[in-house]
């Protein structure tokens, strides 16, 4: 490594023409970028684009095919995640690791004391860990069971975790995904924080707000390559989405619009499963109009989402659809009756991964008449409207018949939206759709959910992006612990109230009903 000229801050790693294949896909095409001492870098890239490839090769997950890693001037075996972590290297997943029915410490501790030792010397890693909390700001009780935490203590703990290990790169994989705002800028002071200590960051992110506040500098990825670095100073989202995208991006909003009769009407009602309650839930939607749920996930927001589109059935209350009150519920039922989802989880509740294109696409309507033919299915009509919704949602895939499992997530998500989306439906349940998804992608969805709402249709938004309710919604509301605020106006609703009440403060509640 060489040496730095004055004002310039030593390198700690250096990627160099890391180059990795799949068969005929080149994931990573000769990508060479580089960390700083005490800096925040930020990695952007479209799905798809090779930023998990690439930091999957960087923890020893993957083998680079070309190219090499350096550390501090050391070059970083291959392959090996146990080299990577003894280099100092962690990982903050977008998706917490944590073990909750475990302290604090014992997920902490986890893995880092041999096998064969005798006692654990939880004393020393208690006083360590609360040592680390204090240093870098993240308060957290060493001895709290995990599963007593909120969704921003767990990500201290995550934090921590890598701390402990010693980690002098960290690598923050979308970190603000679940949380609030005030959240969000208590990570941000905390990183601060790190950078003042020496430690370096590389922060993953789909928000081009937040690499635009937290960072230093920024690396793009298209298709397999680095195409900018630039430093974030006067640098606007709209340059970086065209950078991540190869071309402009116009930001889907919402127009004004009159909104029509009541679609979906909740009365009072309650429900329980596993973790979740719904308290009394009482809201209404009118038809061209689309209400935003906000909210930390775990409020009562996924129950609510069951609810509406069937899945669960409430112990009290009612549910009407177009003024007539339902006697039963059931998905079938509601989708006989024009309730279309798109899920939260499109791998696990959105799509059957071995299952062709033609295959899911049909899946919700293959007992139809359209379809159905005798008791038999009509493959030939199910592979027309298969290839209808891949050509007007722009679908890249090799065929009908390829199976879901070889889509991109944003693919995945056209998918399901042209199937939504093929009815009619008078009511959309979009629990989450953006969730992971790039500029380009995101922004699709949302021309697509405005492009419903135009036509008439009531969508129920649930989404822990505020920006993404604020750019949508005619009303937002917030849930916290199984109850729901009174929806507001869109033009009379910021961000810090919304963060506010998604902590719980300031949350009043009553009818969501509104004058037409």
């Amino acid at each position: 490594m060489g040496k730095t000229t004055a004002g310039e801050r030593e390198t700690v790693l250096r990627l160099s023409g890391i180059t990795k294949q799949f068969g005929a896909l080149l994931a990573n095409d000769d990508i060479s970028l580089s960390l700083r001492r005490g800096e925040i870098l930020g990695l952007l890239g479209e799905n798809g684009a090779g930023k998990t490839t690439l930091m999957n090769i960087l923890f020893g997950h993957y083998v680079a095919d070309a190219g090499e890693i350096e550390v501090e001037g050391k070059v970083l075996p291959p392959g090996l995640p146990a080299a990577a972590l003894a280099a100092g290297i962690g990982m903050v997943h977008q998706h917490f690791t944590l073990a909750e029915n475990l302290t604090v410490l014992d997920n902490i501790v986890l893995g880092t004391e041999s096998l064969w030792q005798l006692s654990s010397n939880s004393q020393k890693a208690r006083t360590r860990i609360r040592q680390l909390a204090q240093e870098f700001g993240l308060e957290v009780d060493p001895d709290a069971i995990v599963a007593s935490l909120s969704v921003g203590e767990r990500q201290r703990v995550e934090i921590l975790k890598a701390l402990y290990r010693k980690a002098k790169i960290l690598v923050l994989d979308e970190p603000t995904a679940v949380l609030t705002p005030q959240e969000s800028a208590a990570l941000f002071e905390t990183l601060k924080r790190f950078v003042a200590k020496g430690l370096s960051i590389i922060f993953i992110s789909h928000k081009l707000g937040e690499i635009l506040a937290a960072c230093s500098r920024v690396s793009v990825l298209r298709g397999g390559r680095l195409v900018a670095e630039r430093g974030v100073a006067g640098v606007t989202r709209s340059e970086l989405a065209e950078l991540m995208l190869g071309r402009s991006i116009p930001q889907a909003k919402a127009e004004i619009q009159k909104s029509g009769e009541v679609v979906l009407g909740l009365h009072g009602i309650h429900a329980r499963h596993n973790s979740q309650v719904l308290d009394g839930i009482t809201l209404d939607i009118r038809a061209g109009e689309i209400l935003g749920i906000a909210g930390v996930s775990g409020n009562g927001q996924s129950l609510l989402a069951d609810v509406v589109s069937g899945v669960a059935v409430p112990t009290a209350g009612t549910l009407a659809l177009k003024g007539a009150t339902l006697s039963r519920t059931g998905p079938r039922v509601m989708v006989n009756l024009g309730v279309a989802r798109i899920p939260e989880d499109r791998h696990a509740e959105g799509l059957i991964s071995d299952m062709s294109i033609t295959e899911n696409v049909i899946s919700e309507s293959y007992r139809s008449a359209e379809f159905a033919q005798r008791g038999f299915i009509s493959w030939k009509k199910a592979r027309g409207f298969a290839l209808k919704i891949i050509t007007a949602y722009e679908v890249k895939c090799p065929s009908p018949e390829a199976r879901v499992r070889l889509l991109s997530g944003g693919n995945m998500q056209k998918l399901i939206l042209g199937r939504v989306m093929a009815n009619n439906p008078c009511l959309i349940l979009a629990n989450q759709p953006t969730r992971g998804l790039d500029v380009g992608a995101v922004n699709y969805v949302h021309e697509q959910l405005l492009a419903a709402r135009k036509r008439g249709a009531a969508i129920l938004l649930i989404s822990e992006d505020l920006d993404e309710l604020l750019s949508l919604s005619d009303r937002v509301a917030v849930m916290f612990r199984g109850q729901i605020s009174n929806a507001s106006p869109r033009e009379s609703t910021s961000i810090k109230d919304l963060g506010l009440m998604m902590a719980g403060h300031g949350l009043k509640t009553g009818n969501q009903s509104h004058a037409a």
